[in-house]
């Protein structure tokens, strides 16, 4: 780290945990900075909600007070635990300065609005994620899903956040045939965040990697996203092939890379496939086998292993790489 770096990140340091002075007011990205959040969605909040610095001096730009983070405070504290953000801000404008940090989330009715998402007994943060994906919100999605990856880790996110709100939004759309742009959108987000926890991983644990494709002509490769970034959260190393891998394209990667495991994940029917993994190259120490999804039909070939979940899926190839 260069001097003028190490002095940048101080000052950054010093200016989040220094109490507030209620005469000070600050800037977007200072307020940015403190409430962990992008500069973009403040601008939002204030074009949508009017919820946005009331400061004003003659020749420069408006700026946050004390009073205004406050309030920005409790919309973030409320927009993630799942009340709607017109909601959130309403509120948020609402309540007397002096209430703000006591304003109780549990206590909120949640309103009802038309285009919803039926999420039943969904957590909290799921239900705001399903929120911010019919708003096509793409960055408060990605906010929402970073938050809970970083809290949480990757299996939970996915159990619990992220798969209730795909798994809706499928069905909403085979019922309706609506909103299928907030699929598309959610599926970019997720990747998109996802990603970001695969790439943190420095140093592999396993000598040889585990190796990730779709069935022939399957594009859905988001599965395989979910379980390379669970298995870097372990330090597992990965290779990703992602969607539509032929079976020739499979078999010359194996015989490159030398694997520990491979999973291929099939989310549409290919039963006249699951034979031929059973012919993947044989190697030593040897290869161990598995399919996902639930494309795969009843009768798996012999020494081919099903994982019928995300979370079954880490746990097995994990071990599998440190056997």
């Amino acid at each position: 780290m260069q001097k003028g770096d190490s002095a940048h990140t101080i000052r950054l340091v010093s200016e989040l945990l220094s109490p507030i002075d209620d005469a000070v007011t600050f800037t977007v990205a200072a307020v940015a900075r403190r409430l962990g959040v992008a500069a973009a969605t403040l601008r939002t909040w204030d074009r949508r909600y009017n919820l946005g610095p009331s400061s004003h001096e003659a020749g420069s730009h408006r700026r946050y007070t004390v009073e205004d983070l406050a309030r920005l405070e409790t919309m973030r504290r409320m927009v993630y635990a799942g009340v709607p953000a017109a909601q959130a801000a309403q509120i948020a404008m609402r309540a007397d300065a002096a209430a703000l940090p006591n304003v109780q989330i549990e206590a909120i009715e949640p309103v009802v609005i038309a285009d919803v998402i039926p999420l039943g007994s969904a957590s909290s943060a799921s239900r705001g994620l399903a929120r911010a994906a019919l708003s096509l919100d793409q960055l408060a999605c990605r906010e929402i899903m970073s938050r809970n990856l970083e809290q949480r880790g990757v299996v939970w996110t996915w159990d619990n956040v992220i798969a209730p709100v795909l798994v809706a939004i499928g069905e909403r759309w085979a019922t309706t045939e609506r909103g299928v742009e907030v699929e598309h959108m959610l599926s970019e987000a997720t990747i998109t965040a996802l990603n970001t926890v695969t790439s943190k991983m420095n140093s592999a644990k396993n000598s040889r990697p585990v190796l990730l494709a779709a069935a022939p002509d399957d594009l859905h490769s988001l599965p395989l996203n979910a379980v390379a970034a669970g298995l870097s959260e372990k330090n597992i190393g990965v290779r990703s092939l992602g969607a539509r891998v032929p079976h020739e394209a499979l078999v010359n990667s194996i015989q490159k890379l030398g694997p520990s495991a491979v999973l291929v994940w099939a989310q549409t029917p290919y039963i006249s496939e699951s034979a031929r993994l059973a012919g993947l190259p044989f190697q030593k120490p040897g290869l161990k086998v598995f399919a996902g999804g639930p494309g795969w039909g009843e009768n798996l070939p012999e020494g081919v292993t099903r994982v019928t979940s995300i979370t079954h899926a880490v746990s097995l190839l994990s071990k599998a790489a440190l056997a």
